[in-house]
């Protein structure tokens, strides 16, 4: 999303981000990237590094057969160049084998400057109770 539409948007740092997780869900990478500056690195569970909202996207189609995410909150802390916006709150949707789930925790944290994501770091639960699901006690 440009500056100029954000200001025309009226909208705030964590409104950008709750747009973007919206648009991702659906999921709509090319929608998503809107709010992104374009460049900006996605580091993923795992360390897993992408630059576009469709390597998430592809990413999680190999590990869920949909997922979504309740966003509980989100927590601003602003700086004078940049803001960090966090989003908590969990995931729920379904394995590949059908199996639904809910109650996965997670912690997205991203970096918004002049009304543009420029970076967003992902953590979640999903590898921890993959694990379980194998009979591996994580």
């Amino acid at each position: 999303m440009s500056v100029a539409a954000k200001a025309e948007a009226n909208m705030s740092d964590a409104e950008v981000v709750e747009a973007y997780l919206t648009a991702s869900m659906i999921p709509d990478p090319d929608a998503a990237a809107a709010y992104m500056k374009p460049g900006t690195i996605i580091t993923f569970t795992g360390g897993r590094e992408f630059d576009h909202p469709r390597g998430p996207t592809g990413f999680n189609a190999r590990r869920y057969r949909w997922v979504k995410k309740k966003m509980d909150r989100f927590d601003v802390c602003p700086g004078a160049e940049e803001t960090v916006v966090y989003s908590i709150g969990t995931l729920y949707g379904e394995w590949l084998d059908g199996t639904p789930f809910e109650g996965n925790r997670y912690v997205d944290r991203f970096v918004v400057r002049g009304g543009q994501i420029v970076k967003m770091d992902v953590w979640n639960d999903s590898a921890e109770r993959i694990l379980v699901q194998m009979g591996i006690e994580a």
